[in-house]
């Protein structure tokens, strides 16, 4: 298995998107600021997360929330988090 994940900064309102085969390591790995990209972001929480089963279908999902089409989709999440179970 591999994770998508998506982090929002609870400092700066900005987005982090990784991803891992180890979810829980990397997650501490963040939150404790072992992470140079985003140490100046912390404090983060986990925003969004997708298991994927291959990590080129972890690559390719990252690669578009890192896109336009993928901070649009992001955004449509923060607007509409009423519905996200």
């Amino acid at each position: 298995m591999f994770y998508v994940y998506v982090l929002k900064s609870l400092k700066t309102g900005t987005f982090y998107k990784g991803q891992t085969n180890n979810i829980e390591k990397r997650l501490y790995e963040h939150l404790s600021g072992q992470v140079k990209s985003t140490i100046k972001l912390v404090p983060i929480e986990l925003f969004f997360v997708q298991i994927c089963e291959s990590r080129s279908e972890a690559m390719n999902m990252e690669k578009f929330l890192k896109s336009g089409h993928g901070r649009d989709f992001i955004k449509f999440l923060v607007e509409h988090d009423d519905f996200i179970v």
